[in-house]
């Protein structure tokens, strides 16, 4: 079956995205499940690359002498240290509940596509929700 006949009617009218450039990539909405797939792998790459490495800085400093214990309380006081750690928690929150959706696939619980779009909904809802109560922790609003 050729482009031309798969595309006659009311599906025709939307834009195939075959092979798209870089001229298209704007115009492309991925499904949630897609967003979801992509912030994981990114997540995972933030906590390796960046995580890992300042979590052990940050333990050496704290198990350290009473000066660099010091330099650590104030580094962690520090608004802008504050938005890194911030930002790894949302990457180890996103990171972990988007693992448990892909492991209940991986068991073949809610492959369907209306709960998978749901799933992919509540883990992005779920680990902002709780990114936001990290903040405020964080921040000292409580």
């Amino acid at each position: 079956m050729n482009e031309t006949a798969r595309g006659s009617g009311a599906a025709g009218a939307r834009p195939r995205f075959r092979n798209i450039d870089v001229g298209q990539i704007l115009q492309y909405r991925l499904p949630p499940a897609g967003i979801v797939s992509i912030l994981h792998r990114v997540s995972g790459a933030v906590l390796f690359l960046f995580g890992l490495p300042f979590l052990l800085y940050c333990l050496q400093l704290s198990l350290g002498p009473d000066a660099a214990f010091a330099k650590f309380k104030a580094m962690a006081a520090h608004p802008l240290a504050k938005l890194v750690f911030l930002g790894l928690i949302w990457a180890y929150l996103h990171h972990f509940c988007a693992g448990i959706r892909y492991l209940l696939l991986d068991l073949h619980i809610g492959t369907e596509k209306d709960q998978a779009r749901s799933s992919s909904f509540a883990v992005l809802a779920v680990s902002l929700a709780l990114t936001l109560v990290f903040a405020l922790k964080l921040f000292g609003a409580f």
